[in-house]
């Protein structure tokens, strides 16, 4: 009997020293997360009892600002003002949303202790030492152009009836790296996120994780949530690889024929199995299969490879952890074919070469390809945000452009333009009617759909303008899931045209 009672005495003990432990560990070592927790009802209180920051396009347009509501618990409530269309924001993607439920997205999340009432800096001595300044939001202010953002969600969304519509413009400035525009279609709606009622916030977000029928997300942005196979487009990394890395094969001339074949492979053929070759001079503006190919299994895909390093890309694998550098959450890594060297594998060196095989890319990492070219070989850093704020309307912090990559030499990137000049003026993308004034380099492509049906394609157009002096403008623009007699150009083309003609009214250009 002695005994029991002994053991349940040392349980006793022991049970309460796991709670003066636990106490101990939930007053001083979890307190500070626990205070600055989302599900604290003191947090969210803060959060919505006090006015948040607003968010601004380049010209002052209001995207995000709070309003007074006197629905549901909270004294403030979230409103995305502009940009309301049917089902959607053409700015979701990039705002974001903030919501009593599921806290923050995109823009709102980034500079979320900013955005939020937080205590706010003394700018003179009287503050300083006697009357410091209660506590603010400041304002963002984001680099994106309305008049941009509009004319590539209009394109994007009114192609032609059995074109498909789901796809992304990214437009950047090259020497900057600001985003001017980024639009992702399907979009959801921000305003739905932020309802004071928790069930219709649950509801929208149910919504928008269901694929449309196109199979793309409403809350996951095109623009850099989703990879695709670059097709031609990549031939603008096989061409600066040569210029850049193995000089030696600037003069690579293939036969003139409808298609390559290597040893342990399928052959390659040209689209339409019509024949192609020359040297680069002829065959990027004619986007030659066969002769990429080619080229790319003499340049081995070791060069490739590093090639595409210095664009930024990844060897597809488990190592797809770098991602451009933009401040916005949850960007996709893009990659390229992880293929064994050796002649043995020339094949799939080929596939690659021409954005094939395995290659994958978001639109976001297509346009930084395009900047690269535009600026001279770097890649700035590409970012949303312009300044912050006070309420006062003091600039708190500007951003200052920064390189990010050197993906080539001056030389090189030179050589690429004239090569994507002549895509423009008589190449694949001739018969989209760009102005000569423009000045404009392009790379087409037509990728076939990996995994997908056979019919179809990912089609592609990236560029940038002027091809001569300072560069303005760098573009990608993608719409996948295309029927196969379709085309980068045919579809892809027309909106390129439509943002530069929006870019050039705006500016005021001839």
């Amino acid at each position: 009997m002695g005994r029991r009672i002994r053991w349940a005495g040392v349980t006793i003990l022991v049970c309460f020293a796991l709670l003066i432990v636990q106490l101990v560990n939930v007053q001083f070592r979890r307190a500070p997360a626990l205070a600055d927790s989302p599900y604290n009802p003191r947090v969210a209180a803060q959060r919505f009892d006090n006015v948040r920051g607003s968010i601004t396009a380049s010209d002052g347009t209001i995207l995000a600002e709070s309003v007074k509501t006197t629905q549901g618990p909270y004294h403030y409530t979230r409103a995305y003002p502009v940009g309301n269309v049917p089902g959607g924001n053409i700015y979701a993607g990039v705002t974001g949303y903030d919501s009593i439920f599921f806290g923050t997205s995109g823009i709102e999340y980034e500079y979320n202790s900013y955005l939020e009432a937080h205590p706010q800096q003394a700018r003179n001595l009287s503050q300083l030492i006697f009357d410091q300044p209660a506590s603010a939001p400041d304002n963002v202010v984001l680099t994106i152009d309305p008049v941009l953002q509009q004319a590539a969600w209009n394109a994007l969304t009114t192609l032609p009836p059995g074109q498909n519509r789901d796809g992304a413009v990214v437009v950047l400035n090259p020497t900057t790296g600001a985003i001017l525009a980024m639009v992702s279609n399907p979009t959801f709606d921000t305003n739905a996120f932020a309802s004071p009622n928790i069930t219709a916030e649950q509801g929208a977000d149910y919504a928008d994780s269901i694929r449309d029928h196109e199979g793309y997300q409403p809350d996951n942005p095109i623009a850099i949530g989703s990879v695709f196979a670059p097709g031609s487009t990549f031939k603008v990394v096989t061409s600066t690889a040569v210029y850049n890395l193995d000089p030696s094969l600037e003069n690579f001339s293939f036969k003139v024929a409808p298609f390559v074949k290597f040893p342990n492979g399928l052959p390659i053929y040209n689209d339409g199995g019509t024949p192609c070759g020359g040297t680069m001079i002829t065959m990027l503006p004619a986007s030659c299969d066969p002769g990429y190919a080619a080229l790319g299994a003499a340049l081995g895909i070791k060069t490739l490879t590093q090639q595409a390093q210095l664009f930024g890309l990844n060897v597809c694998g488990p190592s797809d952890t770098n991602v451009p550098g933009i401040d916005l959450p949850h960007v996709q890594p893009s990659c390229i074919s992880d293929v064994p060297p050796g002649p043995v594998n020339d094949a799939l060196v080929g596939q690659t070469a021409i954005g094939q095989y395995d290659d994958a890319m978001t639109p976001l990492q297509n346009a930084l390809v395009a900047s690269a070219i535009a600026d001279g070989g770097v890649i700035m850093t590409p970012h949303l945000m312009a300044e912050i704020t006070d309420p006062q309307g003091n600039v708190i912090t500007t951003f200052e452009p920064t390189p990010m990559l050197r993906a080539s030499s001056q030389t090189a990137a030179a050589a690429v333009d004239d090569l994507m000049e002549g895509v423009a003026t008589h190449g694949t993308a001739a018969g989209v009617g760009f102005p000569s004034s423009w000045q404009i380099s392009v790379k087409t492509g037509t990728a076939q759909f990996p995994g997908g049906k056979e019919e179809e394609t990912q089609d592609w157009m990236i560029g940038f303008m002027p091809s001569r002096g300072t560069p303005q403008l760098a573009f990608a623009v993608v719409v996948p899931q295309q029927e196969q007699d379709l085309t980068g150009a045919l579809v892809a083309g027309p909106i390129v045209k439509a943002v530069v003609s929006a870019y050039v009214a705006e500016k005021g250009l001839p």
